[in-house]
């Protein structure tokens, strides 16, 4: 994933409601929020709660008066109110809920470097298998699995039936997958050095 500068322009536009902004805005978050939320949480809908109240808060703060006046700083700033509200959610839970003896032990919080190496990885090995990809499938796959729309916005948007969707997801993953095990065999970019 690219990494974006975020400058005063940009800062004006959300401040300004620019729909166009606010829709990258929330795209380019989402990933990195997604990523952070599901190593930490067992449930999607927390996930998701979570992810929500984060860019309520940032917008929040990014409307209000001298809320955010490092547009640089966004990303930092961001990731700082998602980690407030996951903490929130984390205390809140505790104190509705004695745990027993049988209770696993809660998400480990420290930063796992070497996950993190892994993840950028796969996921640039997954990039390029995407770019590698005749165009249908890799718009499917995109839409489906990384844009995160419903099936329902998939059919109307390639103008095909559920059942069709369907077989045109199973092609395209059997097509990603051929991909992905030529690229990996002949890189093969998990092998140690």
């Amino acid at each position: 994933m690219d990494l974006f500068s975020f400058d005063d322009v940009y800062l004006q536009r959300l401040r300004d409601r620019d729909q166009i902004t606010e829709q990258h805005f929330v795209a380019y978050f989402t990933k990195l929020l997604l990523i952070k939320l599901r190593s930490r949480l067992r449930s999607s809908q927390a996930v998701d709660d979570i992810r929500q109240e984060t860019f309520v808060r940032v917008f929040r703060a990014v409307r209000t008066e001298g809320g955010v006046r490092q547009p640089e700083r966004l990303g930092a700033f961001v990731n700082s109110i998602c980690n407030n509200v996951l903490q929130e959610h984390f205390r809140s839970s505790t104190r509705v809920s004695q745990f027993d003896e049988d209770t696993p032990d809660p998400p480990d919080l420290t930063i796992d470097m070497d996950g993190m190496l892994v993840t950028r990885q796969t996921s640039e090995q997954v990039r390029k298998v995407l770019a590698q990809l005749p165009g249908k499938d890799r718009n499917i796959l995109r839409a489906i699995f990384m844009e995160e729309k419903s099936k329902d916005e998939v059919c109307k948007e390639f103008g095909v039936n559920r059942d069709y969707l369907r077989v045109l997801l199973h092609r395209a993953k059997q097509t990603f997958r051929t991909f992905y095990e030529k690229s990996d065999s002949a890189g093969d970019w998990r092998r140690e050095p």
